[in-house]
C-alpha cells in the first residue's frame, strides 16, 4: 500500500457520505473533510496532508498562493506532484516504509499494537493493574491504514517514553493551530490549503526527497545512545520538520482479513504486534514547526523557546493571545501559517473577502508519559493592520490578565467561604476555573472585536473605548459574583457558617468594585469612579 497513491483515508463529502478516497481526491469540490474514528487521528491526517503539500506542491508566491486556493489543481495534477515522493510512503513491502525504522528491528521483543495510541496504558501500567481509567485491549489489532495513521499520530507527538525513547521535535504533546474557514462545509482543499505557506515567506532550498534530509526514514536512523547526537534546526530541511520521527518503531504487517478495532471494519491487511527500539532521533534545540506556537522568555533571550501545550483545564482564551499574535518583545510566536495567513489576508482582501476563517487548535494534556485528556476547540481569528499589532497585544494582555486575577479571588473566596483554614485546604478546584473561562470566554472575544472595529476606525486607538472597557468590566463582575453565589450561597448551612460566606462574598465585591487592580483599569479606561456593588 503506498499512501499518496492507493485509498487509504476516509473523507466526507458534501452529502454526508463517505468514502476512502486517494490522497490525489482532496481537491474534488465535493469532498468537504476527512472522516476519521478518533479525534487525534482526524488532526494527525490534517498535518500529513498539509506537510505533503508544502513538500510537493508549495507554491512561489502570494499570486501563486491566491489561484490555487481559487482554482484547485486537478486530480492528475497532484497525482503528478504525489509521484516524486511515492518512494517514501510505502506502507508495506520491502525497502523503506513511511515513519518506520530503516532497521528491521529484528531482535526486538514485538508488543501489542495498542501501544501506538497515546492514552493507552504502557507495559508497568498493565502490569500493576493501575490502568483504572484509560483501560488496556483498545485497539489490539488496527488495520493496515489506521495502524499507520496510529504511527504518524504518535511520531509528531511523542510524549517521554522511558528511557531513550525521544521525545517529539515538538516537545511532548504540543499544541497545533491550524487556519479554518468558518463555515463547515468549506470544500477539503480551501481547508487545507489556508495552511500552506508561499516560498517567499518561507524561504528554503530546494529539497533533496532521496537522502533522508526530509523523509528521515528513508536513511540509516541517526540512534542517540551516544554524547553529541543532537539533531538541530540546521542539521536537516525544514521540510523535515513535518515529517520528523523521535521513535524507532517497525510494524509487523499481516496480510489476511480481520476487522480493525479502531474502525471497526474489515481489512484485508491487519497489524496486531510492533517492534520498538530505544535511541532514535534526538531532537534539540530552537525548532519553529510552522504548525505550533511558541513561547520564550523575555528576561533570557538566549534561552530556547518551547512549543506551547496542552494544559488541565481546558483550551480557553487565556492563551489566545500567544496563539494568535507574534511579539519579540514579549517573547511568543504564533504558528507560522498563522502569521502567513495574517499577511496574506492584507494584502489580498479582495480574494479573501468572502473567507471568514477561524483558529483550530487541538492538542493532548500530557502529564509525562500520561495523557491526561485530549483537546480541541476553535477560537476567533481577526484581521487586523501588523502594524497595529503591538498595540492590540497590550491591550489583549491587559484584558487576560484581570481575568486571571479575577479568577484567583474568586478562588480563593470559594475556599474561604468553604474551609475552616482555606490555606490548608487540599484538592482539585480547577472545576471553578472551567466554568469562569467558559462563561467569560464570549465576553472576552465580543471586547476585542469592539476593539477591532474601533482601530479600524480610528488609527490611533490602543485600547478600548470606556463604553465598551466598562461593558466588559460590568459582565466580568456579574459572573464572577454570580459563580460565588452559586458555589458558596446555594445552599443555607448552619448561621455560623453562613455569617462566613457573607464575609467572603463581601472582600470579593471589595476587590471586584474596588481592588487596586479594578481602579487601574477604570483610570486607564476612563470609567467613572462610582458604581454599584451588587
Amino acid at each position: 500500500m503506498n499512501l499518496v497513491k492507493d485509498p487509504w483515508l476516509p473523507m466526507r463529502l458534501q452529502d454526508g457520505s463517505e468514502q476512502v478516497l486517494p490522497m490525489s481526491y482532496i481537491s474534488r469540490s465535493d469532498v468537504v473533510d476527512f472522516a476519521l474514528p478518533r479525534a487525534d487521528f482526524q488532526g494527525a491526517a490534517y498535518q500529513f496532508a498539509i506537510g505533503l503539500l508544502q513538500t510537493v506542491l508549495a507554491p512561489k508566491g502570494q499570486t501563486e498562493w491566491i489561484k490555487l486556493f481559487e482554482i484547485p489543481p486537478s486530480q492528475e495534477t497532484l497525482e503528478g506532484a504525489f509521484q516524486t515522493v511515492e518512494h517514501a510512503f510505502h506502507g508495506d513491502g520491502d525497502g523503506p516504509l513511511f515513519m518506520q525504522d530503516f532497521d528491521l528491528l529484528e531482535k526486538q521483543k514485538p508488543t501489542t499494537v495498542s501501544g501506538l495510541l497515546i492514552e493507552a496504558p504502557g507495559e508497568n501500567g498493565i502490569k500493576n493493574n493501575t490502568d483504572h481509567f484509560i483501560k488496556r485491549g483498545i485497539g489490539e489489532q488496527m488495520s493496515l491504514e489506521m495502524a499507520l495513521l496510529a504511527l504518524f499520530t504518535l511520531q509528531i507527538n511523542a510524549p517521554s517514553g522511558g528511557a531513550g525513547h525521544r521525545v517529539g521535535l515538538r516537545g511532548g504533546g504540543p499544541l497545533t493551530t491550524l487556519i479554518l474557514p468558518s463555515t463547515e462545509k468549506t470544500s477539503l482543499w480551501q481547508k487545507l490549503w489556508l495552511n500552506i505557506i508561499n516560498r517567499e515567506t518561507w524561504v528554503y532550498d530546494e529539497p533533496d526527497l532521496t537522502n533522508g534530509s526530509v523523509f528521515p526514514w528513508l536513511a540509516e536512523t541517526r540512534t542517540s545512545d551516544k554524547k553529541a547526537t543532537e539533531i538541530y534546526e540546521h542539521d536537516v530541511h525544514p521540510l523535515h520538520m513535518f515529517w520528523a520521527m523521535p521513535r524507532r518503531i517497525r510494524l509487523e504487517v499481516q496480510h489476511r482479513e480481520g476487522i480493525c478495532h479502531i474502525s471497526g471494519k474489515t481489512a484485508q491487511a491487519v497489524v496486531a504486534d510492533y517492534r520498538t527500539q530505544n535511541y532514535g532521533h534526538n531532537y534539540s534545540g530552537n525548532w519553529s514547526h510552522p504548525l505550533t506556537p511558541y513561547k520564550g522568555d523575555p528576561k533570557k533571550p538566549e534561552a530556547e523557546w518551547l512549543s506551547i501545550k496542552g494544559q488541565p483545564g481546558g483550551l480557553h482564551y487565556k492563551i489566545w493571545d500567544v496563539l494568535s499574535f507574534s511579539s519579540n518583545a514579549q517573547a511568543q510566536k504564533c504558528a507560522a501559517v498563522v502569521s502567513h495567513f495574517e499577511v496574506i489576508s492584507q494584502h489580498s482582501r479582495k480574494a479573501l473577502k468572502h473567507v471568514r476563517s477561524r483558529l483550530w487548535v487541538f492538542g493532548y494534556d500530557m502529564d509525562n508519559m500520561k495523557a491526561r485528556c485530549w483537546y480541541s476547540t476553535s477560537m476567533p481569528l481577526f484581521q487586523f493592520d501588523p502594524e497595529q499589532q503591538d498595540d492590540l497585544l497590550v491591550e489583549v494582555k491587559y484584558l487576560q490578565k484581570l481575568s486571571s486575577d479575577a479568577l484567583w479571588h474568586l478562588r480563593s473566596e470559594i475556599k474561604a467561604a468553604w474551609f475552616q483554614s482555606p490555606s490548608d485546604a487540599k484538592g482539585d478546584m480547577s472545576f471553578i476555573d472551567v466554568e469562569f473561562w467558559q462563561r467569560t470566554e464570549s465576553l472576552f472575544f465580543d471586547a476585542i472585536a469592539n476593539l477591532m472595529s474601533e482601530m479600524e476606525e480610528d488609527d490611533d486607538r490602543q485600547q478600548l473605548s470606556s463604553e465598551v472597557a466598562k461593558k466588559w468590566l460590568t459582565k466580568l463582575q456579574s459572573v464572577v459574583l454570580d459563580l460565588f453565589d452559586e458555589y458558596a450561597l446555594s445552599e443555607l448551612g448552619s448561621e455560623r457558617t453562613m455569617i462566613k460566606r457573607i464575609e467572603a462574598r463581601r472582600s470579593l465585591s471589595g476587590w471586584l468594585y474596588g481592588g487596586k487592580d479594578i481602579k487601574a483599569f477604570k483610570t486607564d479606561h476612563k470609567i467613572e469612579a462610582k458604581q454599584e456593588v451588587s
